[in-house]
């Protein structure tokens, strides 16, 4: 603040001047002579009445008052004469001086102003902070009471906000002040680190110290880097920062507080590195399984630490790295991580962790199904009306009573449970992509693949979309296995993603192969305007065809070898963006409705690859492996070597691909097994004994994933009885016959 403003803010509050002023002389006085005599302890009551009779003066509506206010009390040297008490050998002194300064911090300050007035206490706490560091290696609590209230007021201050309050117009102010905090706590993380690296296990007392220091650490190394961001733009200059290019006290943005805050985060990065070689040498050398909590904040710490890496050049491929060389403790810690955390970030960074780590932290973003029969979203469906009824029961739930479960029964059937609703999500997903329905489109090379149909349909059936994208979303809510996923198109536009020629070769081949002649094509050619092309469109629009311009004045605009680029540009997006904008909007809305918060939709798929949504849909597009099957599958009142047994698994090994996998849904109401196989079901399967005629044909409990299998005579009859359920209208009546 200038002289001539300083000026007029003590004339204008010249009394509260004096009467600072007067505070301050008593204190010194009270330090350079005061002993615990009765004068002595008369004089240091007097200070604390004063001190709260100026906190109470400070206006609670007038925010520009009592700014004033609190830089006339730092201008008189208050806030020094305030710790010199506090550190006073004396212990009346200290104890006045102490019980003096809490009167800024939480929760005293709460006591006397509103939130608003209270922020503009920020620049008098960091005072106190920057005054009373040295007390922080003697572990005086009043330090990290300062700290944790500066932390709170940070929080509630704006970042447009934050120099007004802390008394400043500088970013690097700012950023000098704030690069203690960080630097210490960084060191005292750090120690927390070693404790749990070297410790089979941490206390309940170490985890909540633990967990307020990384908090902190977090919190003000976010308000370093914004101040860091500001400080760089106000001098023209941007980020990230390559320190080996002459940083020095030449450069326009030099501090040396940035570079600092470089040494930090190397230093973390070292601890976390020997942290995470720690756990991987105690699952696979030394034996040890048994999860230490402490561990869980490993991922909390390398967050704020990705956060950083972005400031300096070169920082963020080395934490990649970094994270790569111990991916095997990373995929163990995000296995048994829970939805209130957030670790979404490690999606950013390219095969740091496994596909099942990559899929656990997608399924965060979706509601925790709970077997809570009484929030159930009820369901009874007529399997002759399967695609109607269930549009019904689905586009028009309200999706909280969705992302509570669902309870699915078919009309006439007695079957209900896990195993009924996976067979009806497989079921409705297979009917609603079938391109009969004309919604949505297959991929010529893979027909398993799919986009919204490019055509204009009645705009009655756009709801349609709504009920797919919830449909989808419920199945990946429920880990069900669906046998189709999206091509490229409709993948990156669920994703917000700008569409380009490459990725539309799977979608329309032949359309892939006209652009990429186009614009291969010889320049002389082109511009001969040989090909007639113009910027037009023909479609076809409730079966008629008409054109339309892909630009304004687009059928008098001819394509030549300056343009054709823009050409096939347009093209494609009309093709593939406008054309199917209003399916793929109401396709978003729906699943945003199942996810845990709606606005994650894009989110969800900006951070998946197509691949592992593929893993997530698909399943295992591998042929089933008979001898994996039969290594998780358990008997009951049979023996794998029983001839009943033997001859099962040789008719299984007799069939085709399709036979296996009619038999497993039978089985199951799996059709398409997880990436990793039987093992990536919840459950082995299971093979009971039934008692009956042998002319009794097996069934199934799909929610156990049981088989009842009768005391069949022979071979041929084991054979004839198995070829038979993997009829698909019998495999889908699970067997109840």
């Amino acid at each position: 603040m200038g002289f001539p403003l300083m000026a007029r803010l003590i004339e204008e509050h010249l009394q509260t001047v004096i009467d600072i002023k007067d505070l301050v002389s008593s204190v010194f006085c009270l330090c350079s002579t005061g002993d615990d005599s009765d004068e002595s302890s008369s004089s240091r009551t007097d200070i604390v009445v004063r001190v709260k009779d100026f906190i109470r003066m400070i206006p609670g509506d007038n925010k520009k008052k009592s700014m004033e206010l609190l830089k006339i009390f730092e201008f008189c040297g208050a806030p020094d004469a305030l710790v010199s008490l506090f550190n006073s050998p004396i212990k009346g002194n200290k104890e006045i001086g102490e019980e003096s300064i809490r009167l800024f911090l939480y929760p005293k300050i709460g006591l006397f102003l509103p939130r608003s007035v209270q922020n503009q206490f920020a620049f008098i706490v960091s005072q106190f902070c920057a005054l009373l560091r040295g007390a922080a290696a003697c572990g005086e609590p009043v330090y990290y009471s300062c700290r944790e209230t500066l932390g709170s007021l940070l929080k509630s201050i704006g970042f447009a906000n934050r120099l007004r309050y802390f008394g400043t117009t500088k970013s690097s102010d700012l950023i000098e002040d704030l690069h203690p905090f960080v630097c210490e706590l960084s060191f005292k993380l750090m120690d927390g680190l070693y404790t749990i690296k070297t410790s089979s296990s941490v206390s309940t007392s170490f985890r909540l110290s633990f967990e307020s220091d990384i908090r902190e650490f977090t919190l003000f190394s976010l308000h370093l880097r914004r101040a860091i961001e500001e400080h760089f733009r106000s001098k023209g200059q941007s980020l990230p920062l390559c320190l080996d290019d002459n940083f020095d006290e030449h450069h326009p943005c030099y501090l040396e507080q940035i570079q600092r805050f470089h040494c930090n985060f190397h230093y973390l990065l070292r601890s976390i590195k020997m942290c995470m070689d720690r756990i991987e040498y105690n699952v696979k050398c030394a034996g040890v399984w048994e999860f230490n909590h402490g561990w869980s904040y490993y991922l909390s710490i390398l967050k704020e630490l990705n956060n950083i890496s972005k400031l300096y050049q070169g920082a963020e491929d080395e934490l990649s790295n970094e994270m790569r060389s111990y991916q095997f403790s990373l995929d163990t810690l995000v296995m048994y991580s829970k939805r209130s955390d957030d670790h979404q970030w490690l999606l950013k960074h390219k095969n740091v962790i496994d596909f099942e780590s990559r899929s656990h932290l997608m399924m965060m973003m979706f509601p925790e199904v709970k077997d809570d029969t009484g929030k159930l979203h009820r369901m009874l469906i007529d399997r002759s009306q399967l695609l109607t009824e269930s549009f019904e029961h689905i586009a028009h739930a309200n999706p909280k009573s969705l992302r509570n479960g669902l309870f699915m029964e078919f009309k006439g059937e007695l079957a209900t449970g896990h195993g009924v609703l996976r067979e009806w999500l497989f079921l409705v997903c297979q009917a609603l992509f079938n391109p009969q329905n004309s919604l949505f489109l297959a991929c010529p090379s893979d027909r398993r693949r799919f986009f919204p149909n490019p055509a204009k349909v009645d705009p009655r059936h756009l709801s349609y979309f709504g009920f797919c994208g919830r449909l989808i979303a419920l199945a990946l809510m429920h880990k069900v296995h669906v046998g189709i996923t999206f091509d490229r198109v409709f993948f990156l536009q669920l994703a917000g993603e700008v569409i380009s020629l490459e990725d539309i070769r799977d979608a329309d081949p032949c359309l892939y192969k006209s652009c990429k002649k186009i614009l291969e094509m010889d320049a002389d050619f082109m511009d001969s305007e040989a090909m007639g092309l113009t910027f037009v469109k023909e479609i076809e629009e409730f079966g008629s065809r008409k054109i339309v311009e892909l630009c304004p004045g687009g059928d008098t605009m001819v394509v030549n070898s300056k343009n054709r680029e823009e050409y096939v540009h347009l093209l494609i997006q009309y093709c593939f963006v406008k054309s199917m904008s209003e399916k793929v909007a109401h396709f978003a809305e729906g699943f945003g409705d199942i996810l845990f918060k709606r606005r994650l939709h894009k989110i969800f798929f900006r951070r998946l690859e197509l691949k592992d949504l593929d893993g997530m849909l698909l399943g295992s597009d591998k042929a089933i492996c008979v001898k994996d099957w039969q290594a998780h599958t358990v008997y009951d009142d049979y023996t794998e070597t029983d001839e009943q047994i033997r001859w099962f698994w040789k008719v299984v090994e007799g069939m085709s691909v399709e036979q296996q996998r009619e038999l497993l849904f039978f089985w199951t109401s799996v059709k398409y097994l997880p990436v990793d196989g039987f093992s990536g079901l919840p459950s082995p399967l299971y093979i009971y004994k039934t008692s009956g005629s042998h002319y009794r044909l097996p069934s199934s409990h799909t929610c156990f994933y049981r088989l009842s299998l009768p005391h069949y005579p022979s071979l041929a009859v084991t054979q004839q009885h198995l070829f038979r359920i993997c009829q698909e209208h019998v495999g889908c009546s699970f067997g109840f016959m």
